[in-house]
């Protein structure tokens, strides 16, 4: 039995919690009525709108980096402010279907999280500065800081059997749905950072042994990336690498610590 890919795992978690948000969204209405009614907005209510679309803020940057049309992602982003993490669930899915098979099976988050022209090889100018987006998202981490803050204050623990309505408890599931999608995305790149830091590690180590303890041929270099503790996509990469050098002569023997150069 084949092992089960990345990409249809990913597709069956976020078909299933877009399903859960539309269900809940449809059992909440009839139960409850529509949501537009001011008795609802209590004050963690209020708090809690704040914080979902702080996330759908970042959610909605990321869709504008991803589509290269801006209709296109301004529309999506008009879905995102209305139905939440329904837009989410399918907008994620949407781009796993998209994905090659070979990107399916290596990391499908990835070529989700990366821009059309990034995708393709194309360098894509940002739409918003670097220090733009710290400033933005540093604005907003404090807004909703004070919002958290000016809250307790005034209404005190939201731990209370009388806050916890029918339509706070579907916005939070529609908030922690969010949350899901981007800490999908968030360990995502946190792993990316992390193999970049393993293969940097790795061919420092294959530098080291190379130049310092003088493997004498290429033979003896290929047995070393061979037994090394190296991932194995690395070793293949180094070994066509060596191959690709040989191919066109251009590999040089280190010296040995008794050699020197002759004049």
């Amino acid at each position: 039995m084949g092992l089960v890919s990345p990409a249809l795992g990913l597709k069956v978690l976020f078909s299933a919690l877009g399903c859960v948000m539309l269900a809940t969204l449809v059992y909440t209405i009839s139960m409850d009525g529509l949501p537009f009614r001011k008795d609802l907005l209590t004050p963690w209510m209020t708090a809690t709108l704040v914080d979902f679309y702080i996330n759908i803020v970042v959610l909605g940057a990321w869709v504008s980096y991803k589509e290269p049309n801006c209709i296109i992602a301004i529309l999506w982003i008009v879905l995102l402010v209305c139905f939440g993490s329904i837009t989410t669930s399918g907008y994620i899915v949407l781009q796993l279907v998209k994905l090659s098979p070979l990107e399916s099976l290596e990391d499908p988050m990835y070529f989700v999280l990366l821009g059309q022209q990034r995708k393709n090889g194309v360098d894509q100018k940002p739409k918003l500065s670097v220090v733009s987006a710290r400033v933005l998202f540093s604005a907003l981490g404090c807004l909703m800081l004070g919002t958290l803050v000016y809250t307790l204050v005034t209404d005190g623990s939201p731990f209370r059997k009388e806050l916890f309505t029918p339509w706070m408890a579907a916005t939070l599931v529609d908030f922690y749905i969010n949350v899901v999608a981007l800490s999908v995305c968030l360990g995502s790149l946190q792993g990316i950072k992390l193999d970049k830091c393993i293969l940097l590690d790795c061919s420092i180590d294959l530098f080291w042994q190379h130049h310092h303890m003088c493997l004498p041929s290429p033979t003896a270099l290929q047995f070393h990336i061979s037994r090394s503790s190296m991932p194995r996509s690395f070793q293949q990469q180094q070994q066509a690498r060596l191959k690709n050098l040989l191919a066109e002569n251009r590999y040089e023997a280190p010296l040995k610590r008794d050699e020197s150069p002759r004049g």
